[in-house]
């Protein structure tokens, strides 16, 4: 794993032109440009807020201890941090799914390490997540009225580091497994409109009841747990999750590094 770490890096430049490349092509004469990346999950969480906050009747009492002067403020935050994560997680596993196939001519002209086309993707992806919580990290400063959000920055920067290479392996997980079951693809898409329902994004663990259970079982939530409550609730997790979220990310990196030692010399037959 280590060498093939090593050689993706040896090569950085090609992959970070391919990056540059799929920025350009896509907001070329774009209006907003990358901006589109934050306006999703910004209208999404202003939906979200607008309807479950009365939905769910959100209480103030919930959220004063917290710092939020109004309920609606604090299910604000809640929901801008969640969308931002759930968004990277998504867009990584679901565009990675043609990582493979889309950059079928590169493979097949030069045996570069296979690491290299879902970090493209994830890389794009990345970059869109780091301007959302730029913007997360303006606006729930805003919300809770105080600048202190940022003074939690030393308990959210490892986590978004672990979440990338989390990112990476599902992207790389999942564009193999399209390789050879080319309904991946719609597969990860109709599984994500349920699992977000399945995860406590637009609610707390607490309000999914009996279904909470889900909750600890959820990948997705663990890195949630670990961005959340430092940014919105002004603590940070406990140490237990910070090396659940370890184990977690070491597992996903090792099964994707398996896969690629297991298929690199036979996917290219497949393709």
């Amino acid at each position: 794993m280590l060498a093939h770490l090593k050689a993706v890096w040896t090569f950085r430049y090609f992959w970070m032109s391919l990056v540059r490349m799929d920025l350009r092509s896509r907001y070329r004469r774009s209006v907003l440009g990358i901006g589109w990346s934050v306006l999703h999950p910004i209208a999404m969480s202003g939906v979200f807020c607008l309807v479950f906050s009365q939905i769910m009747d959100i209480k103030s009492a919930d959220w004063e201890p917290y710092g939020y002067a109004a309920a609606w403020r604090g299910y604000a935050a809640f929901l801008l941090t969640g969308m931002a994560v759930w968004e990277f997680i998504r867009n990584s596993t679901a565009m990675g799914c043609q990582a493979l196939l889309a950059n079928e001519a590169y493979i097949r002209q030069c045996p570069l390490p296979y690491g290299i086309y879902p970090l493209r993707t994830v890389m794009g992806t990345g970059i869109h997540f780091v301007i959302s919580m730029v913007v997360v990290l303006i606006l729930v400063s805003i919300l809770k009225g105080t600048p202190s959000v940022l003074g939690m920055l030393w308990a959210v920067l490892p986590v978004m580091v672990l979440l990338f290479f989390f990112c990476w392996a599902m992207a790389t997980l999942s564009a193999f497994a399209t390789v050879y079951f080319h309904d991946t693809a719609h597969l990860v898409e109709v599984g994500s409109q349920l699992f977000f329902f399945l995860t406590p994004i637009m609610y707390t663990r607490k309000q999914m009841g009996q279904l909470s259970f889900l909750a600890d079982i959820n990948p997705v939530n663990l890195f949630l747990e670990l961005i959340r409550t430092p940014l919105v609730f002004g603590t940070p997790a406990e140490p237990a999750v910070y090396l659940q979220g370890v184990a977690l990310t070491a597992a996903a990196v090792g099964l994707a590094a398996g896969t690629i030692g297991w298929l690199q010399k036979k996917v290219i037959f497949q393709l």
